[in-house]
């Protein structure tokens, strides 16, 4: 289902701030807009979420994926690709995939798709896993955005290190248990606390 658009309220009461001060922003191009026949601004919530980042302003998560997750899953392994979305579907019917085979790909669909979360192969060709993360995770646009970092080489302490250094903010070693990976998701996603809150 797709998620309605923002109202200047919707984003004013988000920001602590009062509708007419949403307006000054919609008109002097900070927060992007668009009109109603009636006259009345609607944002979408994809670009409310820049303008988030781009001011380096809180990110609520669930205020963003009330329904379906967007997961980005980048290997140049076919074969693992399928294994990782047949896994993850059969625990939420809620998700969406696309893929990407190569880190320059996966910067292409990190603007198209703009993923809640990605399941990144450290070791590729051309643009490495380690890479894309430090680029996604040094960009204000795109630093709320999860990784999960999957390598199935030199799994050795100080490459989780680097993992993490590099800004991934879990990581897995190939081989894969089907069931660690669902539940890394779900903890990523905060799904885990959802349920608690039930």
């Amino acid at each position: 289902m797709t998620q309605k658009p923002l109202t200047t309220g919707d984003v004013a009461k988000y920001c602590h701030v009062t509708p007419i001060g949403v307006k000054k922003w919609i008109r002097s191009g900070k927060l992007k807009a668009y009109r109603t026949p009636g006259g009345h601004y609607r944002i979408n919530r994809d670009d409310f979420r820049g303008f988030l980042g781009r001011y380096q302003m809180p990110i609520n998560e669930g205020f963003f994926s009330p329904g379906h997750h967007r997961i980005l899953v980048v290997d140049d392994e076919p074969a693992f690709v399928d294994f990782i979305m047949q896994a993850l579907s059969e625990d939420n019917s809620h998700f969406k995939f696309a893929t990407a085979g190569d880190g320059f790909e996966a910067g292409v669909q990190m603007a198209a798709f703009r993923p809640d979360l990605i399941i990144l192969e450290i070791m590729m060709p051309n643009i490495d896993g380690l890479e894309v993360c430090r680029r996604i995770k040094s960009d204000t646009a795109t630093r709320h955005i999860k990784v999960l970092a999957i390598t199935g080489f030199y799994y050795l302490n100080d490459n989780i290190q680097k993992m993490l250094k590099a800004g991934a903010d879990r990581c897995l070693a190939k081989p894969i248990d089907p069931a660690e990976l669902r539940s890394q998701v779900r903890t990523l996603l905060g799904l885990n606390r959802r349920r608690e809150d039930l």
